[in-house]
């Protein structure tokens, strides 16, 4: 069993706080000693009560799932002998009413471009299976209701 342990800070500033009419920016410390600005998303809440700058609860949890699979992703490419020389993800996610009628991150795409090293270059099925065992192991995912789905986009690895 592992713990991660996270700060989250806000001061009210002398801010009339009963109206509603208070910033939502806040810190979000984490155990590594790194400070993130955080905030709700100005789709939830309006400015300036939001800061556009900010890190919102709602990027976070799709920064979580992208962050996890990709490190899956490389541990498994490593294994099995392919060397990535550079990985991004536009990741997607998607606020919207579920099953329960509430709202909730329902769907998250992870659109991912790899570039291998020319040495030795998977095929597009085996790309797909990395993909797949990578979401199969991710922490993050595993742990949400969430809808997650992989896009990866493919080479023809001649070019790269």
């Amino acid at each position: 069993m592992a713990q991660y342990g996270v700060e989250v800070i806000w001061s009210r500033d002398n801010q009339n706080f009963l109206d509603n009419r208070y910033s939502r920016k806040h810190i979000l410390r984490f155990d590594g000693g790194v400070d993130v600005v955080g905030s709700s998303s100005p789709h939830v809440v309006p400015l300036p009560y939001s800061e556009t700058a900010a890190v919102d609860p709602e990027e976070s949890f799709v920064a979580a799932l992208s962050s996890c699979h990709m490190l899956w992703f490389l541990a498994i490419a490593a294994k099995r002998g392919f060397i990535i020389d550079h990985y991004y993800d536009a990741a997607i996610g998607i606020m919207a009413k579920n099953a329960e009628n509430k709202l909730a991150m329902t769907v998250v795409t992870l659109k991912t471009d790899v570039h291998f090293s020319q040495e030795k270059i998977p095929s597009h099925q085996e790309l797909d299976q990395m993909h797949h065992e990578a979401h199969e192991e991710c922490f993050i995912a595993n742990s949400v209701k969430t809808d997650v789905r992989v896009e990866p986009v493919y080479h023809s690895f001649k070019t790269c």
